[in-house]
């Protein structure tokens, strides 16, 4: 029989600052429950948890924060229904 070779294993990379960020933010919204919660509600609460993420994460600039709220906005929506197949728009 041939003798397999020792592949090497790909080194582990650590996640990035933006995903660490991410991961905690999806993490609170979950457990805050601001899925389904009012439009001005959801509003208000990224308004406070904005800054506190900025605090935890000061290498994430002004940029890869608007990033992270769109993502949380976009997380922190309601799905959408699908709709009957007969039924028209």
């Amino acid at each position: 029989m041939a003798r397999q070779k020792s592949r090497p294993r790909p080194e582990s990379t650590s996640p990035t600052p933006f995903d660490q960020a991410r991961d905690e933010m999806f993490q609170h919204i979950m457990r805050c429950e601001v899925i389904g919660a009012e439009p001005d509600h959801q509003a208000e609460w990224f308004n406070d948890t904005m800054p506190y993420l900025a605090e935890r994460f000061p290498e994430l600039g002004e940029a890869k924060l608007a990033e992270l709220r769109a993502l949380g906005e976009r997380f922190a929506k309601p799905l959408k229904a699908a709709q009957p197949a007969g039924s028209v728009a």
